[in-house]
């Protein structure tokens, strides 16, 4: 559950790109539900994007912006998992288990972190993240729409190969902050943590958890960082290629 990611058809861990497998497309009515759901999935992030906007110009700082987006934040990241049953029912070509695990890495740091430990909140580590979040996804989900209706503007392809050598490196620095930053109040209080003895005979530590969590982004991020690279190079170079021969 680390280097989370974020996707329509989703295989680039939300901040860059991989290009999916040749399949044929969906068919009219999987299509019609797929620009739809883009569509209000854009205008989501578009809301938060106007929200932060907003409260940033209402207050004069940066700080505890996170407040005034929470409930659409928690809205339309928690409507990504409807991206997982995308793939299960075979209308998006993408992997089930690389999607799921994408944005249950998402879905995990908004609900299981961001939201269970109060504390964090305040945190501008969480504003690092969800402003590379909240322009990832309106570029990925822009992305979608346009490509499922034919006519993908160079600008909005070009941002979605270029802006995670950015945003990439944003979100995984500000997911990491937040999860030490909650670390010592999970510790404290011992949030989802069990403990022995019980009926089940079972334990678990919430804190050692998050720190595993931490730590497994280290062989991820670069691994994933690099192959983003490499397609960015691919599928841009591809594009002026076919400029040129036109």
């Amino acid at each position: 559950m680390a280097a989370s990611g974020s996707g329509g058809s989703r295989a680039d861990n939300g901040y860059g790109s991989q290009q999916p497998r040749r399949r044929k497309g969906p068919g009219a009515l999987a299509t019609a539900y797929l620009v739809i759901y883009n569509v209000v999935m854009t205008a989501g992030w578009l809301v938060i994007a106007v929200g932060l906007v907003r409260a940033y110009l209402a207050k004069g700082s940066y700080h505890s912006l996170y407040y005034s987006i929470e409930k659409p934040l928690k809205f339309f990241q928690t409507g990504a998992l409807l991206e997982i049953l995308h793939c299960a029912f075979g209308i998006v070509p993408s992997s089930v288990v690389l999607t799921a695990f994408q944005v249950m890495s998402r879905v995990f740091l908004t609900w299981a972190v961001t939201h269970s430990v109060k504390e964090v909140q305040t945190e501008d580590s969480v504003l690092l993240f969800v402003v590379a979040w909240t322009i990832t996804e309106i570029i990925r989900y822009s992305f979608y729409t346009f490509s499922l209706l034919n006519h993908l503007p160079y600008l909005i392809k070009w941002a979605r190969y270029t802006l995670f050598i950015v945003l990439y490196p944003m979100g995984v620095s500000g997911e990491l902050l937040t999860i030490y930053a909650a670390l010592p109040f999970v510790r404290q209080s011992g949030l989802y943590s069990i403990s022995l003895p019980n009926k089940y005979n079972f334990s678990f530590d919430y804190y050692t958890f998050l720190i595993l969590i931490m730590i497994s982004y280290i062989p991820i991020f670069p691994q994933l960082y690099f192959h983003m690279l490499h397609q960015r190079r691919k599928v841009l170079s591809h594009t002026e290629e076919h400029k040129k021969s036109e």
